[in-house]
């Protein structure tokens, strides 16, 4: 996607991106709300540090986006990494809020969907997540849809994550996607992830396991002028996954728990990570860390691979 004239002074490259550019290197882009919102500190600046340390392994150069000092930032250097970890101070940033907290200059944390946006205005093609959002349990009656999946719908961008959360309905998640024409891609399996656990329970739409087949899949797509997304979803490694039946009842009560004290809207999902994090006894971070890791392996050559495609240039402005 050409980047529009009137976008460009929004956004701002880290020394480390715009040198990984001059030199051809592939980008993939992280998320800041994995880091402000979705772990306790210092786990979440020690995890985001060996994320991007897991992406330069494999060739590839890391960018988290953030938003600081009124700019879309494409990569963060460490003290700002820090900064976004420990203050407390960064706002949730999705579509929806990014106009607002990029026009006052506060800080924000950006999720799946703001992540994505910045990725396709920064030329970035590849982004590495925890797990996407999706159609809540319940949302027959709540309508409590995750605009990820919107996202997903009209941003050119490949997501690679452990699935969808498994605090959502992933059958209607994934029905959801299968209606706006979003690819589902499961690697080492036939069903796609949920999170915590390595199987759904629900298919994906195909097993691709070679990260160049992949690319040529994703290429393939936005070659033939078909926007949008395509997941990608990887397994968290069975040392660190949970029993799928364990999980799902923690999580029956933590949404339950949820209802009875009035939680709703953006305040459930973090509400329901505490409170499973509690109750597995911190189980569950520690496969949040390592789920995240394996993604970002596999989001490193992916990268690589789209890169090859189109002769090095990789993560260009254009």
């Amino acid at each position: 996607m050409p980047l529009p004239d009137t976008a460009r002074p929004w956004l701002v490259d880290s020394p480390a991106v715009a040198a990984a550019r001059a030199a051809g290197r592939p980008l993939v882009a992280l998320e800041s709300t994995i880091v402000a919102h979705g772990m306790p500190y210092p786990e979440n600046v020690r995890t985001a540090r060996e994320v991007e340390a897991v992406i330069r392994t494999h060739g590839a150069e890391p960018a988290t986006i953030a938003v600081m000092d009124g700019r879309l930032r494409i990569g963060l250097a460490d003290d700002e990494l820090e900064l976004l970890g420990r203050s407390g101070q960064a706002q949730k940033v999705s579509r929806r809020d990014l106009p607002a907290v990029l026009a006052s200059g506060e800080m924000g944390a950006t999720t799946v969907s703001a992540t994505m946006i910045g990725a396709q205005l920064a030329g970035i093609e590849v982004f590495v997540t925890g797990g996407i959002g999706g159609v809540h349990r319940q949302a027959q009656q709540t309508m409590d849809i995750s605009a990820d999946l919107q996202e997903l719908a009209r941003t050119s961008v490949a997501v690679v994550c452990a699935g969808a959360k498994s605090i959502l309905d992933i059958g209607l998640t994934l029905e959801y996607l299968e209606t706006h024409g979003v690819p589902v891609i499961s690697v080492g399996q036939e069903n796609f992830p949920a999170f915590y656990t390595r199987d759904s329970g629900y298919k994906a739409d195909r097993r691709v396991d070679d990260p160049a087949v992949m690319a040529r899949i994703v290429r393939t797509k936005w070659d033939l002028g078909l926007k949008g997304g395509v997941v990608v979803g990887v397994p968290v490694p069975e040392s660190d996954a949970m029993a799928r039946d364990e999980i799902d009842a923690i999580i029956e009560q933590a949404l339950s728990e949820a209802q009875s004290r009035g939680i709703a809207g953006k305040e459930v999902t973090p509400f329901l990570l505490a409170r499973i994090k509690a109750l597995t006894g911190g189980r569950s971070l520690a496969a949040n860390i390592a789920l995240v890791k394996n993604n970002a392996a596999m989001g490193a050559k992916l990268a690589m691979e789209l890169g090859r495609g189109r002769g090095g240039k990789t993560g260009m402005w254009v």
